[in-house]
């Protein structure tokens, strides 16, 4: 736990309103957004990390505090108002055991935007600061650096939406100079988090059949269905009878392989799936009379149009008319009773209430939980064993629904590695595995990161690019006494309240969509020590 201090926001009822019209700019007639955190001033940020300092001294019995507490680290927030813009300061308790024995105080300062390369650092400089600012003889660097994969690996008409993000973090030791490019023995690890939904994914048609199974879903809870908006030419009841004579013209023999229908070629979604992932995401060849329906009716648009679909198949099983076939162990009430018409005898279902809803989802979830399935084991990124948490019928239909989303986000990650970063099953294995325990012990959170590791030499040839964080960290001492400097280049302000004015700061560059024109801030953290005797 730590304390971030920073200046209370006035809500509007407590503003002044006594400013006169005529006096007020243009810039107050616009409507007021949420100004975020409000910084102090450093003078003021100074006197209270003194002051917090001085609470912690244990030396300091003249003030008669009594017993000292350990507090909790103290960081406030400034405005940046002084020479060196100061962003932060930040005070540390040092224990040893219970005992207090000194302070760690921090200086975050920050800079820019700024032209790439542009008053940059030198390493040996810093290096120098640091020994003379801690009197130290021997220090030690490490380096870090963050770069963008998504944008480094864009590919027209490909997966990613704005809310998803890969990046790579690397971290190696003993750095050389300033924005070097990290050597291929560092520490990689691929963060990434990949919210489904994006028109452009491979994988976007199944992620609209999910959408339908939530839907029934939220109506089974619900009692309060949303139909998708009919998008096939023909309707769920039109597609229903014309499957259902072919079945019937298969039964008595005159059907004949090849017809317009194209019973042997089943009409789903993965029809739609993008070339580059068709190879890794084919479609199932063992779809049962179940998930065949189901491809039928997943574009029913009304309840009375589900009605009339099931009605038109209990009717035809009812009189023998159809002998469908189904996968074994399927536990849906359609395929309960398809089994017993096998006998000649099947239980009265009415399709009243939520009844219809329940059949559907039924037969939907069976169907894409073997989807899944197939996808994984196909490409052997993980057993059957495995995936039984995922695909248990052992819990409620409404965690079902839950686990297959888990699923879908899984399948999303790892066809996104494969068909636009490219990575192969050396890596997608492990990383599926990740994954997996990530999901048996949490529930769905399509904002998780994942953190996934990565041999640098696997992503060399995204970071050509210039980083989109760089940093170094200079070191010295050990245990209590470490101490440390950092300096930092990245795309984006490191402090939310850095209230920044570009006017004037790219004077030394031209303003294109070069590279080289990119703009960085730049930021430095100091430590100082106060040890207490």
């Amino acid at each position: 736990m730590i304390y971030i201090l920073q200046k209370a926001v006035s809500r509007p009822s407590e503003e002044s309103d006594s400013m006169e019209e005529s006096k007020a700019d243009a810039s107050e007639l616009l409507p007021k957004e949420n100004p975020g955190p409000v910084p102090l001033s450093v003078r003021r940020a100074k006197q209270l990390i003194s002051l917090f300092t001085m609470v912690q001294n244990p030396n300091m019995t003249h003030l008669k505090l009594g017993e000292v507490v350990v507090l909790p680290p103290l960081w406030i927030r400034c405005d940046g108002s002084d020479p060196e813009h100061t962003y932060w300061l930040g005070a540390e308790p040092l224990k040893a055991g219970n005992k207090i024995v000194g302070i760690n105080l921090y200086m975050v300062t920050c800079d820019g935007p700024t032209a790439y390369k542009t008053c940059f650092a030198n390493l040996e400089e810093l290096k120098m600061q640091h020994k003379i600012l801690h009197h130290s003889s021997v220090v030690t660097t490490k380096g870090f650096a963050q770069y963008e994969l998504l944008r480094a690996a864009a590919i027209e008409d490909t997966i990613v939406e704005p809310e998803s993000s890969i990046y790579v973090d690397i971290t190696w030791n003993t750095v050389d100079k300033i924005l070097e490019t990290p050597p291929l023995i560092s520490a990689a690890t691929l963060n990434i988090a990949l919210e489904p939904g994006d028109p452009r994914s491979p994988v976007y048609q199944l992620y609209r059949e999910l959408q339908f199974l939530l839907a029934l879903a939220e109506g089974l809870k619900t009692g309060v269905t949303k139909w998708p908006e009919p998008l096939e030419p023909e309707s769920a009841v039109e597609l229903v009878q014309e499957f259902v004579a072919d079945l019937k013209k298969k039964l008595d023999g005159s059907w004949v392989s090849g017809n317009r229908n194209g019973m042997e070629k089943i009409r789903c979604d993965t029809e739609a799936v993008d070339s580059s992932i068709k190879s890794i995401f084919s479609e199932r060849g063992d779809l049962d009379f179940a998930e065949q329906l189901w491809c039928k009716m997943k574009c029913v648009s009304s309840y009375q149009e589900l009605i009339a679909c099931f009605t038109l198949i209990l009717e035809s099983l009812e009189h023998g008319e159809i002998q469908p076939w189904i996968h074994h162990g399927s536990s849906s009430l359609l395929s309960k009773l398809i089994q017993q018409s096998y006998h000649g005898k099947m239980e009265a279902v009415s399709l009243t209430g939520i009844t219809p809803i329940q059949m559907l989802l039924e037969i939907g979830l069976d169907k894409m939980k073997k989807d899944y399935v197939n996808f994984f084991i196909g490409q052997e990124l993980a057993t059957l064993t495995s995936l039984d948490y995922f695909i248990s019928t052992s819990v409620d239909l409404q965690e079902q629904v839950h686990r297959v989303q888990k699923l879908h986000h899984m399948l999303e990650i790892m066809v996104s590695c494969t068909v636009l970063l490219q990575f192969k099953h050396e890596s997608l294995f492990p990383w599926t595995q990740i994954c997996i325990k990530y999901y048996r012990e949490n529930p769905l959170d399509e904002k998780h990161v994942f953190q996934l590791p990565v041999s640098s030499a696997l992503v060399k040839k995204f970071y050509q690019d210039h980083p989109e964080v760089w940093k170094v960290d200079i070191s010295s001492g050990h245990g209590l006494k470490e101490v440390k400097t950092m300096w930092q280049v990245s795309t984006n302000p490191p402090v939310e309240h850095k209230m920044s004015n570009n006017t004037g700061l790219l004077s030394d560059s031209t303003v294109n969509a070069s590279i080289e024109e990119k703009t960085y801030f730049i930021t430095v953290v100091k430590c100082s020590q106060v040890h207490f005797r």
